[in-house]
Formats: structure tokens, sequence, C-alpha cells
């Protein structure tokens, strides 16, 4: 009896320990749209496309609706608003744009285009490869975090004077808490959003 007696504390020590699992901090937003407008400097029409994940943690990824067909010739302000359907709007995490620039040292937009030639400004193809390759990350309030580091709510872009062109452009929204420097890239963090939309300069 006495060697029971000192065995069953210890059964309820351990039980209680394999009750405590960690749980991972910092997961990756729930975005169920994203819109991407284009505004252009001056005048014209803004350019409106969006990505849906209608089922959120299901098994649908979000997908680009359609494709961005821009002007030649012409400079745009391009801002993102990403929302959470699965909660009301209005109520807190609905808005996950806002809660992206409130917590814009942990987040950062990375940018890819497959035609380097379809912007004559920023040039090249993105910053998804190599985060040192040009990006305008200007335009707006939320271009930049509060430390002076890229963000990318809003960014800047300007087409080439003359069509066509038809490839792909990529944005990638990397999340990272206590990782993100005057350096850091699109391989550190959690990815909480990469999309590609087909993008037409006629």
């Amino acid at each position: 009896m006495r060697s029971l007696i000192a065995f069953f504390p210890l059964l309820v020590l351990v039980a209680g320990c394999s009750k405590e699992t960690p749980k991972k901090e910092d997961t990756p937003e729930l975005i169920t749209r994203a819109t991407l407008t284009f505004a252009p400097v001056g005048s014209g029409l803004n350019v409106v496309v969006s990505a849906t994940d209608p089922d959120g943690e299901g098994v649908q990824n979000i997908a680009a609706d359609g494709p961005i067909n821009l002007t030649a010739g012409t400079t745009y302000v391009l801002t993102i608003q990403l929302i959470n359907g699965l909660v009301s709007p209005g109520a807190a995490g609905y808005d996950l744009s806002q809660e992206v620039a409130e917590e814009g040292h942990e987040h950062q937009f990375f940018f890819s285009w497959s035609d380097p030639t379809v912007f004559s400004n920023p040039t090249g193809n993105g910053n998804i490869d190599s985060a040192a390759d040009p990006v305008n990350y200007t335009g707006g309030p939320h271009s930049k975090d509060a430390n002076g580091r890229p963000l990318g709510l809003s960014t800047t872009w300007t087409t080439k004077g003359s069509g066509p062109s038809t490839g792909s452009f990529r944005l990638v929204l990397k999340h990272q808490p206590n990782l993100k420097s005057d350096t850091s890239d699109a391989t550190v963090g959690e990815t909480d959003l990469d999309l590609t939309f087909t993008l037409n300069l006629p």
C-alpha cells in the first residue's frame, strides 16, 4: 500500500504536465479577401482587383478573381486592403490591413513581376528574390513602418510608355515578429499572404 501511495502523486504530476502543450504565437492572419486598388496619379479611373478565400481555413486557397489591367505610361499608387470575412464588419479582427498597419514593425509586403520591362519605375523584377532590389515604398501613410522600414500597404508604380505586355504580378506578406530588420527578406518569418495575379499592359 505504501508504494501505491508514493506512486499516485507522481501520476498526477505527469498528467498535469502533459496537458500544458505550448501554443504557437504569431500565427498567420486569416485573410479571406485582399483588394488591390491602383489609383492613377492625376486623373483616370482606379483599377481594382481582388482575391478571395470564401471558406477561410477550409480546403480552398485564396486566389485572384481576375487580372490587373493597367495603362501604359501611367503612375499608380497601389493600396492594399485585407479583410477577414468570417468576422462581422466593424468587429475586432475584420479589417486586417489596419492590424498590419498597427503592427508594421512586424510585417512587410514583398513584390515581384515576370516582365522586367513592364514598369519603368521601379525597374527590375521585384524584391521577393532579393530584398535589396528596388520597390517604391511610397505613396501613403503606411508605405513604411514606424521605424522607417518598408511596409507596403501603399506603394508607387509607373508603367512603361507603351505596351503590350502580359505577365504575372506577385505579392507576399511576411509576418516577422522580432525578426524584421534593415536586411530581412522574404524568407524570414511566417507567410500571411502569397498571391499571384495576371498583369496586362495593353
